[in-house]
């Protein structure tokens, strides 16, 4: 999969504003064909002809693959969604690649050759099939041949072609995401970009910080996004976190494995349960706040059931792979979003004992989590502010 920019650099974008996006170049394209270039579903290329020609209700049809067979209304533009692409779309929208753009289209949640958004606040990307489809044939070409190209969330205009933005998208997406996910948990309302304010992180056991600077969440600047690391809070009250918070992001984690440690691993997984409590906005507070747990393959079975009792989520497995074998590993809870998605895949439990054995056997402690669940914070850039400076490289 590769993505393209328009034909000037992302850092060239001016700020973005509502009035400086009316200044950026875009493709306003409102096509009168009929039929769309032909696509490589079997469906997809009469989606054009069967809204124009046939008269059918956009919302009637998939616009994600040209199904009839409609399950659901997409949450971001007009138009329907049959089941597997619904399910295609819980699984992957929030997924992001290291550079800090989405893994696909935030139409289909697919696509070879993606587009990216220059607005330097937008991380959305566009398959040339979803744009050529429905806004309109060759547009995809006449985007790479723009400076500065803001995407259809990002326009003014609220109608490209086929392609029309929903009201209030950001809550359409959030009641999409709690009414169709098999998740029990609720997602935050994403925010838009003039209301985002720097992430407030407590640290638990492990410091997060290094990571969170280089995604962009945090400044070496006093104000600009803040981190409280603990490693002990066996003293710690509840008017301690609430004089120190509130806090968007709690971070947890288990010691590594082969680090000498006096503690049973139960008792981080219990403690932080404990100062988690403490952390949690007011019931029904709207303020998106997150949190995970790691463990570094240290809890017992008995402890990751106690542990996805009391998180009131089940645990993923995010792993280091190299050739065929797994190098590192580890369990992870959490309510941000796609850290249980598909591309948090399970190992076999034999296969995860092996290596704690391994690991126990080394002489060097195993590397931290860091490294391993530093990509699953990269959906928080739609709730919260990011640096530019420090953020991940601009260009795929």
């Amino acid at each position: 999969m590769s993505c393209l920019p328009g034909a000037g650099h992302r850092a060239a974008a001016p700020a973005p504003d509502t009035e400086a996006e009316c200044s950026m170049d875009v493709i306003l394209v409102g096509s009168s064909e009929l039929s769309a270039p032909p696509s490589p579903e079997l469906h997809r290329d009469l989606i054009a002809y069967e809204v124009k020609a046939n008269q059918r209700a956009i919302e009637d049809v998939c616009i994600c693959c040209g199904s009839f067979q409609v399950h659901a209304q997409h949450p971001l533009f007009e138009g329907g969604m049959c089941a597997p692409c619904k399910d295609k779309f819980l699984d992957y929208f929030f997924l992001y690649d290291e550079d800090g753009y989405q893994s696909y289209c935030s139409i289909c949640c697919a696509g070879e050759t993606l587009l990216i958004c220059e607005n330097p606040d937008c991380t959305r990307c566009y398959c040339f099939e979803c744009v050529d489809t429905l806004v309109g044939p060759g547009t995809s070409g006449k985007v790479q041949a723009v400076s500065n190209w803001v995407c259809f969330l990002c326009l003014p205009s609220p109608q490209s072609g086929l392609l029309q933005r929903r009201r209030k998208w950001r809550e359409r997406l959030k009641a999409f995401y709690d009414q169709e996910s098999e998740s029990p948990l609720e997602m935050y309302k994403t925010v838009p970009v003039w209301k985002r304010e720097p992430v407030r992180v407590l640290s638990l056991f492990g410091d997060i910080g290094k990571e969170l600077t280089s995604l962009g969440f945090l400044e070496n600047v006093f104000g600009s996004g803040r981190l409280r690391y603990l490693h002990d809070v066996t003293n710690i009250v509840r008017r301690d976190v609430e004089s120190w918070g509130p806090f968007d992001l709690v971070y947890g984690c288990t010691p590594p494995l082969g680090q000498a440690c006096d503690r049973p691993p139960g008792w981080f997984l219990f403690q932080f349960h404990r100062v988690l409590q403490y952390s949690r906005p007011q019931p029904g507070s709207p303020q998106p706040f997150f949190w995970m747990f790691v463990d570094n393959l240290v809890l017992t079975k008995d402890d990751c059931a106690v542990a996805t009792r009391f998180l009131e989520t089940d645990p993923v497995t995010i792993r280091d792979i190299g050739g065929r074998a797994v190098r590192n590993a580890v369990r992870v809870w959490s309510n941000i979003p796609a850290v249980r998605s598909r591309h948090s895949a399970l190992v076999p439990q034999e296969e995860l004992s092996l290596l704690a054995q391994d690991r126990r056997r080394a002489k060097a402690p195993a590397p931290g989590p860091a490294a391993l669940v530093k990509s699953c914070f990269l959906p928080l850039r739609e709730y919260f502010k990011y640096f530019q400076q420090n953020s991940l490289p601009l260009h795929k």
